[in-house]
């Protein structure tokens, strides 16, 4: 069951918390939540039976989360902040999809991480190029446009992969939350912003990359640029199709780096 947080920005956070051992929490890909993402909680659920405090959380503006316009990147940090002073220590943090910006943002912002895994961080083009799309995408949400704000969020996707998606039935629910992925294409500035070298230049903690067996070409070259970046800094190919990872793989690579992570700690590496 979901507990209430508040945050500094005057939000309120659903937050689930499972288990007990080092903690895990997920940051989920833009406007997905709960109660309607496909492999995030149930993949929580399992590592919470193997030793591991799993934390999930609806971001701002979603699925039982409070958040009024603009949800903004720096917003997303504040709702963060509050999850790691609820939980009280510390935190390896495993991002999907843009949710796998925020949580690089958020380790280059003094938050506790100790480590990051990160499912297929997309790569839109070059630093002018996706901050333009980020403005655009701004000036929609602020003129009200929310079926158009969400048409630009998804131009430059593989078409097959905006097919599936503008049929499923999450497509109305995207739109309807369409102002909460404000935070996300800012992160995706922000990761696009400078090379990945001086970006992430003050980030030592282990970070484990993964894309899917089945992926786009985008995800494949972020990767490769954050293992490029930092020597710490590990690629998996995981099983897994369309940005999503299959659960029981992914438990298992999960438990592995988090026994990893513990590990250097203990060692104080």
């Amino acid at each position: 069951m979901a507990q209430k947080i508040p945050t500094a920005s005057g939000d309120a956070l659903a937050v689930e918390v499972r288990g007990t051992g080092p903690v895990l929490m997920f940051i989920l890909k833009a406007g997905s939540f709960r109660a309607v993402d496909p492999t995030v909680p149930e993949t929580a659920e399992r590592l919470a039976s193997h030793g591991l405090t799993t934390v999930v959380y609806d971001r701002v503006g979603l699925g039982e989360s409070t958040g009024a316009a603009p949800i903004t990147l720096a917003k997303e940090i504040a709702a963060l902040r509050a999850v790691f002073d609820f939980v009280g220590e510390p935190a390896i943090v495993c991002g999907h999809s843009s949710g796998s910006a925020i949580a690089l943002h958020a380790a280059t912002s003094g938050l506790p991480v100790t480590g990051l895994a990160l499912w297929e961080v997309p790569v839109i083009g070059k630093a002018e190029e996706v901050q333009t799309w980020a403005d655009g995408f701004t000036k929609l949400l602020e003129a009200g446009d929310h079926r158009g704000a969400m048409d630009y969020f998804v131009q430059d996707m593989p078409p097959k992969f905006v097919a599936k998606l503008r049929a499923s039935p999450n497509w109305d629910a995207l739109v309807e939350n369409v102002q909460t992925m404000r935070a996300d294409t800012e992160a995706l500035a922000w990761f696009h912003s400078a090379p990945l070298a001086v970006l992430l230049q003050g980030l030592s903690i282990p970070v484990r990359t993964m894309v899917g067996e089945t992926t786009f070409e985008p995800m494949t070259r972020a990767s490769a640029a954050i293992v490029a970046a930092l020597s710490q800094a590990q690629k998996r190919v995981m099983p897994g199709a369309n940005h999503e990872w299959e659960v029981e793989p992914m438990v298992d690579e999960l438990k592995a780096f988090v026994a990893e992570v513990e590990a250097q700690r203990t060692r104080g590496e």
